[in-house]
C-alpha cells in the first residue's frame, strides 16, 4: 500500500495522454470509426431496399420511363395539349408499341424455333460422330450411358424442378404486379411530377432549400440525358448485330436483336453478355466459322458504341469513368441482381450531378434549370477553366441565342 502511494504522488490525477499517441494512429483511428459508421449505414440502407424491393424496383423503373417519356410529353404541352391527356396518349402509344413489339417477338421466336431445333440435333449429330471418329474414339455405349444419367439426374431430381416451376410461376405474379405498379407511378411522375418534387423539396431547411432543388434537378436532367442517349446506343447496337446475324443466316434475328437491345441498357456487361448468347446461337447453328464471324461483328459493334456512339450521345453531361461504371454495376448486381444492375449506372449518374451541383453552385435559381436538356445537369457556377464550366456556357450561350 505504502509503495502504490508513492507512486501515485509523481501521476497526475487527469493526466490527457492523447498527446501521447502517435499522430499518424489518432489519424488512423478517426478515419477508421468514420468509416465503420458510414459501412454500417450503407448496410442498413441496402437491408431496408432489401426489405422493400417490391416497392423500390417499380419506383426505379418508374423514373427511369419517366425520364425517357417525359419529353414527349413536354412537346404535347408545349403545343396545348392538357398535361393529363398528353400523359394519357404518351404512356398508351408507348405500350401500344411495347405489345407490338413482344408480340413480333414471340410470332418470330415460334416460327424460328423448328428450324433451330433442327440445326441442333445437326448439330448434335455431328458432335456425336465427332467424339466416336474423332482423336477421342468414344464407344457409342459411353455416350449412350452418360445421356442416361443426364436424364437419371433430372428423374431424380423431379421435386427439385417442380418447386422450381411453382417458384417461377410466383415471379410471374410478381413481375405483374411490379408491371402494374411500375405503370400506375410512372402516370403520376409524368403528370404531376413537378408539384411532387416541390412537395419532397420543403423537407430541407430553408436556407439550403434552393440548393437542394437545384441539384435535384440537375441529377434528373441528368438521368434524361442518360436514358435517351441509352436508348439511342441500344437501338444502333441492335440493328447492328441483327444486320450481321440476319447476314451470315443465324436464326431467330429478331429475338436475339431485341435481346441486344434491352441488354443495352446494363452498359458495359449487358452489350457482353447478350453478344455472347448470339455467338453462342450461331456456333451451334453454323458452326465454328458462322461464330467467329458473328463474333466479330458484336465486337466491332462493341467498340464502335464504346469509342463513338457514347462519346458523342452521352456526352460531358452524363460522362462516368469506365472504373465507377464498371464497380456501380457490380455492387448494384451484387444487391440487386438484374434490376440493381440496371439501375446502379443511372443512380450514380444523378448522383454525380447532383453533388457538383452542392459543391459548385453558390446562388442557385431552379426556375432557369430546364431538365430535359443536356446542358442542365451541368452546374452552372463552376470554376473556370474546368470542363464543366466549359459546357454550361457553351450551353447557356445555345439559350441566349
Amino acid at each position: 500500500m505504502t509503495h502504490a502511494r508513492r507512486e501515485d504522488q509523481f501521476l497526475p490525477e487527469h493526466e490527457d495522454v492523447t498527446g501521447l499517441i502517435p499522430r499518424g494512429l489518432r489519424i488512423s483511428a478517426a478515419l477508421a470509426w468514420r468509416l465503420i459508421v458510414v459501412a454500417a449505414a450503407l448496410y442498413v440502407v441496402g437491408w431496408v431496399i432489401g426489405r422493400l424491393s417490391v416497392v423500390v424496383i417499380p419506383l426505379g423503373i418508374a423514373l427511369l420511363l419517366s425520364a425517357l417519356l417525359a419529353p414527349a410529353v413536354q412537346k404535347l404541352v408545349a403545343v396545348r395539349f392538357p398535361r393529363g391527356l398528353a400523359t394519357a396518349i404518351v404512356l398508351i402509344a408507348g405500350l401500344a408499341v411495347l405489345g407490338g413489339l413482344l408480340t413480333f417477338v414471340v410470332t418470330q421466336f415460334s416460327s424460328g424455333l423448328p428450324q433451330l431445333q433442327r440445326q441442333l440435333n445437326e448439330s448434335l449429330n455431328q458432335i456425336k460422330e465427332w467424339l466416336i471418329n474423332g482423336p477421342v474414339h468414344l464407344r457409342q455405349e459411353q455416350i449412350q450411358e452418360f445421356i442416361n444419367q443426364v436424364f437419371g439426374f433430372l428423374q431424380n431430381n423431379q421435386s427439385w424442378l417442380t418447386d422450381t416451376a411453382l417458384t417461377t410461376a410466383g415471379t410471374v405474379g410478381e413481375i405483374v404486379t411490379g408491371f402494374l405498379l411500375t405503370l400506375f407511378i410512372t402516370i403520376f411522375f409524368l403528370s404531376g411530377g413537378e408539384g411532387i418534387w416541390t412537395f419532397l423539396v420543403r423537407v430541407a431547411p430553408g436556407r439550403v432549400r434552393n440548393r437542394v432543388d437545384v441539384a435535384g434537378r440537375r441529377g434528373f436532367a441528368s438521368l434524361v440525358s442518360y436514358v435517351r442517349a441509352t436508348a439511342a446506343v441500344a437501338v444502333v447496337d441492335a440493328v447492328g448485330i441483327g444486320v450481321g446475324l440476319w447476314i451470315v443466316g443465324v436464326p431467330l434475328v429478331i429475338p436475339l436483336a431485341t435481346l441486344v437491345f434491352l441488354g443495352a441498357f446494363i452498359p458495359i456487361i449487358g452489350a457482353v453478355l447478350t453478344g455472347g448468347v448470339a455467338v453462342l446461337i450461331a456456333l451451334v447453328t453454323n458452326g465454328f466459322i458462322g461464330a467467329v464471324i458473328v463474333l466479330a461483328i458484336v465486337i466491332g459493334v462493341m467498340q464502335l458504341e464504346s469509342h463513338v456512339l457514347q462519346p458523342l450521345l452521352l456526352g460531358r453531361a452524363v460522362k462516368l469513368h469506365p472504373l465507377s461504371v464498371v464497380l456501380a454495376i457490380t455492387v448494384g448486381l451484387v444487391v440487386g441482381g438484374i434490376a440493381g444492375a440496371l439501375m446502379a449506372v443511372p443512380i450514380l449518374a444523378v448522383l454525380n450531378a447532383g453533388v457538383r451541383s452542392l459543391l459548385h453552385e453558390e446562388n442557385p435559381d431552379p426556375a432557369e434549370v430546364n431538365v430535359l436538356k443536356d446542358q442542365a445537369a451541368q452546374p452552372n457556377d463552376a470554376e473556370p477553366g474546368t470542363p464543366t464550366a466549359t459546357v454550361a456556357t457553351r450551353g447557356d450561350d445555345d439559350d441566349k441565342k
